[in-house]
């Protein structure tokens, strides 16, 4: 099939920002470790890093992936551009292997391969989305009954892990902070969605700001943004980046793909042999989350001769932060 000039841009520019992501993770990750070694880190509640130029230059690497990311659902539709996000992990996970010296085992590369076959799976079968023409019509889809409920609820976990779950077990347990970054990520997509509408049909003359859903959606995109960078930096300064990188991209389709169903009920135009395959799609990236967890550390046990359970009898909490 010959691919339609539209789809060959966003083609181009999905694998650009899925590059620019990539390499975000790596540059930031070094930027937070310079920082770390003058300032209070930042999975300690420090924000040294806003110093350190080369976090600057990741923040200002991933920026530029996102806007490409952001292009690209303009020109090719979502089946063609998500899937090809998972490039990202790979690109992060390679990079971090030879520039950050994080070793990932050979069980965590399954995990790895796991993860991006269950997302690819889902995001290949999903349905169609709807065609939007105002952005009034999207505020009446975010603003049905589902939606709100899901909305209300994401709201409320994100408040428990952050006041209740991340001062305590945020530095131990990776799952805190990418729980915060994926819950938040999933209606700052919906709202993505929306700002990127309007300004479609702005720019072809019809002015979507004169209307109060326009703003809105905007001040969400920008806060939830800014959420999402916190606890993210805290993730990477903690822990493992080329485990971080599958786990949250795995964790952000999921709920990103369970907040578009509700908001837009994609279900009703799916066969039984779509749904059966997502539910696959989602027990793999289950599996390779699980794998990618409990063998996150293996790659590092080389790097002693001693038994963990003797070692730093005076230190115990010595690797507890060890990235």
């Amino acid at each position: 099939m010959v691919m339609s000039s539209d789809n060959v841009h966003g083609l181009v520019l999905a694998l650009s920002s899925s590059v620019f992501i990539g390499s975000s993770f790596i540059v930031k990750k070094k930027g937070l470790k310079k920082a770390g070694i003058t300032g209070v880190r930042a999975g300690s509640g420090g924000y040294s890093y806003l110093y350190e130029p080369w976090w600057w230059v990741g923040m200002i690497t991933m920026i530029v992936g996102e806007i490409a990311n952001f292009a690209a659902y303009a020109y090719a539709p979502a089946i063609l551009v998500t899937p090809l996000g998972a490039l990202s992990i790979i690109f992060s996970a390679v990079l971090a292997h030879f520039i950050l010296e994080e070793k990932l085992h050979i069980f965590g590369v399954l995990g790895c391969v796991l993860c991006v076959v269950g997302s690819t799976s889902i995001v290949l079968h999903a349905p169609k989305e709807r065609d939007i023409e105002s952005v009034k019509q999207l505020w009446r889809l975010a603003t049905q009954p589902g939606f709100i409920v899901y909305t209300v609820v994401v709201l409320i976990v994100v408040a428990v892990l952050i006041f209740c779950y991340a001062p305590r077990y945020g530095p131990t347990n990776m799952m805190v902070y990418i729980g915060i970054c994926s819950l938040m990520g999933s209606l700052t997509v919906m709202s993505v969605k929306a700002l990127g509408i309007a300004l479609k049909l702005t720019f072809s003359g019809m002015n979507q700001f004169i209307y109060f859903p326009t703003w809105f959606f905007t001040i969400v995109v920008v806060f939830f943004s800014l959420m999402q960078i916190n606890f993210l930096n805290k993730a990477l300064d903690t822990f493992n980046t080329a485990v971080i990188s599958p786990v949250y991209y795995v964790m952000f389709t999921t709920f990103t793909i369970l907040a578009s169903m509700i908001m837009f009920k994609d279900w009703d135009s799916q066969n039984a042999s779509q749904i059966v395959t997502e539910l696959c799609g989602f027990i793999t990236i289950l599996s390779g989350t699980f794998l990618l967890h409990k063998t996150k550390d293996m790659g590092d046990e080389k790097t002693s001769n001693t038994p963990p359970v003797f070692s730093s009898p005076q230190n115990p909490n010595s690797n507890a932060n060890d990235g």
